[in-house]
């Protein structure tokens, strides 16, 4: 969502607003069990840092005004070392440079 890269659900992040308080909350959904519409992020702060800098989180579940995501911030952080998405180019190449295939 952030970073708008795809990935795998099994990687990825799903985030839900709570609105029983009066301004909604942003919530983390590990098991993506939770009901309600619900956003998708990779698990790193950098990927959730642009996800609130570009306003993606009102936009995706249709909400208005900012979230809180102080509870999704805290739970990356307790998770450890963030995943980083990976950061492939248009070009063909990976981040290192390499040309890579699209055969396998």
């Amino acid at each position: 969502m952030g970073c708008r890269r795809r990935g795998d659900r099994s990687r990825l992040l799903r985030v839900v607003a709570d609105r029983s308080g009066a301004p909604a909350v942003l919530v983390p959904d590990p098991g993506a069990r939770l009901p309600g519409r619900g956003a998708w992020l990779h698990p790193s702060p950098a990927c959730l840092d642009l996800a609130e800098r570009r306003r993606a989180f009102p936009r995706a579940l249709r909400l208005p005004g900012p979230l809180d995501a102080g509870a999704v911030r805290e739970h990356l952080q307790q998770r450890g070392a963030p995943v980083q998405p990976s950061t492939s180019t248009e070009s063909g190449s990976s981040p290192d440079g390499h040309p890579m295939s699209l055969q396998r």
